[in-house]
């Protein structure tokens, strides 16, 4: 910060607020956890009787006890009429006139306290059915008698006007919004709060000036405001004090497309932010994730299934050789350079890269710099919170009489990440790095880079492992020892982590004693790091018996088929789809790639009704990918009997005939060779590895995509070429430069690309020969088959975005803030 811009932001951290918000962010994430478990309150009937509870019972009893404490001890609010106080509240302007009209003051959220926190609540419940004895305290919202609430509302003597239904619909996505595990973080709460007091000096500043600007929030600022909206009486003493009035709290705006009001008012808050505060206005994980995937079940999971026993590590050594690893959303910005050597001409742009090897992070990138491309570039991408980050300062320039390109490097410098991650001790940094000088480079003081870098606090990351064959007794059989000839003389598949490190090995053989006289049913043995081999599943008449009978891989119960082709049943419920579901989603508006070549495990359990996807398995790229330890066994076990499906019967022959789960054919030898492993692309966070967001002076938005082809795009710069979601081809983008070639979502082929910045995230058919391609992020989910040897790397999956004057967006959609002021 320059050091007026200092001024201005200790001035904005001098903003008095009279409640703890870090406190009441953290009960606010709980409780919209909760709320999300019970989605039926967010439409419907549900919706429609938690509104007449809300007007008819909470509201008169919260006056009650305001006026004069019915009882030692708080009020409990339950859930349901919790909810549609939560959304009136974020009103204020509108709470405040109704309560004040309807009681005479703002009703306040003192001595109140959640259902979600645990307090006994039959002192509430008590006094509740003694008030109101036709309307229980606790009431079955999800089987509802037909009944006529409207009757109901018109007789009731007080209540809002305010349409709460249309409130509670625009408030349901904001949950996915603030949803990942980085939000609850301490550091990443309480640096929220401070932005949220400079969001509002920005409207102060703008008040004073007479400016009428359309101020929009980063959701880690949203998640504040609304946390001190939910303190009502404390929220209209704190505004007015700062600012004079109540400020409204506008959610009814959700157009994002590019030049409309939300897109140019979030670019107009950029700038004001960086001018006045010199410090970048984006943050990494609080960003607009795009819309919230699609669900699997509208039914939640009834939760009654006991565990027979906790899934242990330890009962099954042979997952304690994977390794653990964290990992961080980043987003970096090169702001500027200066004390540039003597002489230098032609443009300059900033590789970076990391230092080490990283599970998540290994390509080099390209970046401009702001000042002087004069066009703002954000990098969003993930890795490992270890190591550094390395820049080289580049320059390029092109002779007159040739169109040769030279290139050369000026300097570099590396940044720490651990210094600031391990432990978490900052998230964000913007600061000038000395570089060191090239080989050559002469210049009389010391050559300064200014970058802006956030992070995420580092959370556990995916298990990501790769399934290959190899033929008895080649060059590559395994990475240990094998026996000395395995049985049946047939190839293993090697199940290896990113390192290519390789913990165990599968192969499918005949079970020795059976009682089936005809065909012999089917083990998959494994065969250890040790040296020791055992049996991971075995065919049964109803399907397969996997790890000692601890899961049960078999087709769903018919009672309640709600279209999952198969069932892991044991100590969890775990549900195998076709397709990529709810966190692996396709993003874009092309569907990528062949969906049937994708299955993926949803665990159902009391804290996920709805289910939480575990792990994809993509039986074409060989990959399986698993969120939680515990599932990548499982998770291995089950793509390897799948792929084993796949070739003796065909896709369709799992949908079709999976009447009988048991093996009982001979697998032809080529078949055996010729085993699918699976491969995932990281997409819950919507943070692509290495794209890159450009951003013009007014921020463009984010838009529909290509409807067809986008012609020829050979020319184009940036995240060029087809913008997110193209229909059709992608044409010819041989020059295609920047994050480039197709951006996020082609839906066809993306045509010739041996020179572009490789296939954005995400191309559905065939990526051509990619050979050559650097740029930002090779292909994402599903390419295609073509060469990514020299790949810049797999990309994530882009967030959606369409064209946007040639530039591509990002997971993370750096050009769409929250809610606006």
């Amino acid at each position: 910060m320059e050091p007026q811009q200092e001024l201005e932001w200790m001035e904005a951290q001098k903003i008095a607020i009279s409640v703890d918000l870090v406190a009441v962010a953290k009960k606010q994430l709980q409780f919209l956890a909760a709320v999300d478990r019970n989605r039926h309150l967010y439409d419907g009937p549900a919706l429609e009787r938690a509104i007449y509870r809300y007007n008819a019972c909470w509201l008169p009893l919260l006056a009650k006890h305001s006026e004069s404490r019915i009882f030692d001890g708080p009020l409990v609010v339950p859930l349901d009429c919790e909810w549609v106080w939560h959304c009136h509240r974020l009103n204020p302007v509108r709470y405040k006139s109704d309560c004040e009209e309807l009681y005479g003051k703002i009703l306040d959220n003192f001595d109140v306290v959640s259902t979600v926190q645990g307090v006994c609540g039959w002192q509430t419940e008590e006094i509740w059915n003694k008030l109101y004895p036709d309307e229980p305290y606790n009431v079955d919202l999800i089987n509802l008698s037909p009944e006529d609430i409207s009757k109901r509302t018109d007789r009731l003597a007080k209540y809002t006007k305010y349409d709460l239904i249309s409130a509670a619909k625009r408030q349901s996505p904001f949950f996915y919004q603030v949803s990942r595990p980085h939000m609850k973080n301490d550091l990443f709460i309480e640096e929220a709060v401070a932005r949220y007091l400079g969001f509002l000096y920005l409207i102060k500043t703008n008040k004073e000036k007479g400016i009428n600007r359309f101020c929009v929030p980063t959701y880690d600022i949203d998640l504040i405001w609304h946390s001190h909206q939910l303190q009502p009486v404390s929220y209209c003493k704190d505004l007015k004090e700062a600012l004079g009035k109540v400020l409204e709290h506008d959610d009814t705006d959700s157009d994002r497309t590019k030049g409309k009001k939300l897109d140019t008012g979030f670019s107009a808050t950029t700038k004001q932010w960086e001018d006045t505060f010199g410090t970048r206005y984006w943050k990494a994980g609080a960003m607009y994730r795009g819309n919230a995937p699609s669900p699997i079940t509208s039914n939640p999971y009834s939760h009654n299934m006991i565990s027979k026993k906790a899934v242990s590590s330890d009962e099954h050594p042979q997952e304690i050789g994977l390794q653990d690893r964290k990992i961080v959303e980043v987003l970096l910005e090169f702001v500027g350079v200066k004390n540039l050597p003597e002489g230098q001409e032609g443009g300059l742009y900033v590789l970076f890269s990391k230092s080490q090897p990283d599970a998540f992070f290994d390509a080099k990138r390209r970046l401009s710099i702001l000042s002087v491309s004069g066009e703002k570039q954000v990098a969003s991408f993930q890795c490992e919170p270890t190591g550094e980050l390395h820049f080289e300062l580049m320059s390029h320039s092109s002779s007159k009489l040739s169109i040769i390109r030279s290139t050369k490097t000026l300097g570099s410098v590396s940044f720490s990440i651990k210094e600031y991650l391990d432990p978490v001790s900052k998230l964000y940094v913007e600061k000038w790095l000395e570089l060191v000088p090239s080989s050559g480079i002469v210049s009389s003081k010391p050559t300064l880079l200014r970058v802006g870098i956030s992070f995420t606090a580092p959370v556990p990351g995916p298990y990501m492992l790769e399934m290959t064959h190899s033929r008895p007794f080649s060059q590559n059989t395994c990475f240990f020892n094998l026996p000395a000839r395995p049985q049946g003389a047939k190839g293993w598949t090697h199940v290896s982590d990113e390192t290519g490190s390789t913990f165990t090995s599968l192969q499918m053989r005949d079970l020795k004693n059976t009682k089936n006289t005809g065909s012999p049913g089917k083990e998959v043995v494994g065969l250890m790091k040790s040296g020791e081999t055992c049996t991971l599943a075995v065919s049964m008449e109803n399907g397969w018996s996997i790890m000692d009978d601890l899961w049960l891989f078999h087709l769903p119960n018919n009672s309640r088929n709600d279209g999952h082709l198969f069932e892991l049943t044991g100590p969890k419920m775990v549900k195998i789809f076709s397709g990529r579901k709810l966190d692996y989603e396709p993003r874009h508006h092309g569907q990528h790639g062949n969906e049937m070549n994708f299955l993926t495990a949803v665990e159902f359990s009391k804290e996920d009704p709805y289910g939480k996807a575990l792990a994809l398995l993509d039986l074409k790229a060989r990959l399986v990918k698993a969120k939680e330890k515990w599932m990548v066994l499982p998770g291995i076990i089950l793509a390897f009997i799948a792929s084993y499906m796949m070739k003796k019967e065909g896709y369709e022959g799992i949908i079709a005939k999976s009447k009988d789960l048991k093996v009982n054919d001979e697998l032809e030898e080529k078949q055996s060779e010729e085993l699918n492993g699976m491969e995932l692309s990281y997409n819950a966070s919507r943070v692509d590895e290495g794209v890159t967001k450009k951003i013009g002076a007014s921020s463009g938005g984010c838009g529909s995509g290509c409807g067809g082809g986008c012609g020829n795009a050979a020319q184009s710069a940036g995240c060029g070429g087809c913008g997110a979601g193209c229909g059709g081809g992608c044409g010819n983008i041989v020059k295609s430069g920047g994050c480039g070639g197709c951006g996020a979502g082609c839906g066809g082929g993306c045509g010739n690309i041996v020179k572009s910045g490789g296939c954005g995230a995400g191309c559905g058919g065939g990526c051509g020969n990619i050979i050559k391609s650097g740029g930002c992020g090779g292909c994402g989910g599903g390419c295609g088959d073509g060469n990514m040897k020299k790949s810049g790397g797999c990309g994530g999956v882009c967030g959606g975005c369409g064209v946007m004057e040639s530039k591509c967006g990002m997971g993370e959609h750096l050009n769409e803030g929250a809610i606006p002021a």
